[in-house]
């Protein structure tokens, strides 16, 4: 008889792909279930940034780099682009740049930060905007895929493993026990990973409606193609952003940043905007994004938001064409209590591994290893 253990994983996105990564690794094998043709969540709505700079140090940061390992392996073995950007922070005010100043001396002998001079950053990047930039805070650890192609080729890989199967267009719309249902239809295995995102609300709608967890809705935009292989180089990011990761909260003036913030751009703090740019590997450019939470969000795009993001973005940064090709939104599951996951053992059967919130690129691959280890 064959005694290799049998896992049951819920969702394709990333986190289940991880999932199904690690379990591969430990000698599991695996049946993924999808209720889309591909996965078309909060998976494929991101900016592909995988993003240690955005987290605190610690385990947020640990699992980052090991994450970030990770991709950059997968893109080789399943043949996505994947490069390592680092990421460039502008500073256009003193105060800005006192940010930059306060994170470059904490994280000495901890982490690559450096402060550059308005010389240095235009170096890095021709489409960073001169007029008033006072410097940059620059970052070498990151990492850039594109999303959509990256999710989809890391599916096909894994399909073709030997252990690996996967049913596509197949809703699971009850658990019991070891086995998990579609219809009257029922599969069953040694342990269930329910890795839906926010899908696992309708599975488990008590443990969802007590967690301290919410749902953020962003809005984001995808330009064109740039022309004659122009390239922006890293990721480009602004004060905004400052104010939006855990990572930055080691500067002291954060705070004060936050105020003049709240009195010079209202709207913007209002909306949660905080705005980025990066570009994948045929020249496209992804931007954003807002951040809307709660559970009553609206299906509805708002175009004010997307030129609240734009005007915000071409103070920083500038392009060789600046057409729109597509817009969309996102929603993901996120914790209220400031945690990097949720984690919940229904039974010694099912577990849930959800709640990487905006962080999914960023933290699921190290995440899937983590827990893996722990439960099986």
């Amino acid at each position: 008889m064959n005694s290799q253990p049998k896992a049951i994983v819920i969702g394709a996105g990333i986190l289940g792909l991880s999932m199904t990564r690690a379990l591969l690794a430990k000698g599991w094998s695996v049946q993924v279930f999808e209720r889309y043709p591909q996965a078309q969540g909060a998976s494929v709505r991101n900016f592909g940034m995988i993003w240690p700079v955005g987290q605190a140090q610690g385990s947020g940061y640990d699992r980052a780099i090991r994450s970030r390992e990770i991709w950059l392996e997968m893109s080789r073995k399943a043949n996505f682009f994947a490069e390592q950007t680092g990421s460039l922070h502008l500073a256009y005010s003193d105060l800005e740049m006192q940010i930059v100043t306060e994170y470059v001396a904490a994280m000495q002998m901890k982490k690559s930060a450096f402060s550059l001079s308005p010389e240095e950053t235009i170096k890095k990047s021709p489409a960073v905007v001169k007029e008033g930039l006072r410097g940059s805070l620059w970052t070498e650890e990151e990492v850039i895929v594109d999303p959509r192609e990256a999710t989809f080729k890391l599916a096909q890989y894994f399909q073709h493993k030997e252990g690996v199967e996967f049913h596509w267009k197949t809703v699971i719309s009850k658990i019991e026990n070891n086995s998990v249902w579609s219809g009257q239809k029922s599969w069953s295995a040694d342990r269930v990973f329910v890795c839906s995102g926010a899908d696992f609300e309708t599975l488990y709608p008590e443990i969802f409606r007590e967690a301290e967890i919410t749902k953020c809705k962003l809005q984001m935009m995808r330009l064109v193609q740039q022309p004659q292989d122009w390239r922006i180089g890293p990721p480009l990011c602004a004060g905004l952003s400052f104010i939006h990761y855990k990572g930055f909260e080691v500067a002291a003036s954060l705070s004060k940043l936050k105020e003049v913030y709240q009195k010079q751009y209202p709207e913007l703090m209002e909306w949660g905007i905080h705005v980025m740019v990066c570009q994948n590997g045929i020249g496209e450019l992804t931007i954003g994004d807002s951040h809307e939470y709660g559970l009553d969000l609206s299906p509805f795009d708002q175009e004010h938001v997307n030129k609240l993001i734009l005007n915000y973005l071409k103070k920083f940064a500038t392009f060789k064409d600046w057409q729109i090709d597509s817009s969309w939104h996102g929603i993901y599951p996120k914790m209220t209590n400031g945690d990097l996951q949720f984690v919940k053992e229904i039974d010694e059967k099912v577990l849930i591994v959800n709640g990487v919130g905006g962080a999914g690129m960023t933290l699921s691959f190290g995440l899937g290893e983590e827990v893996v280890e722990k439960f099986c």
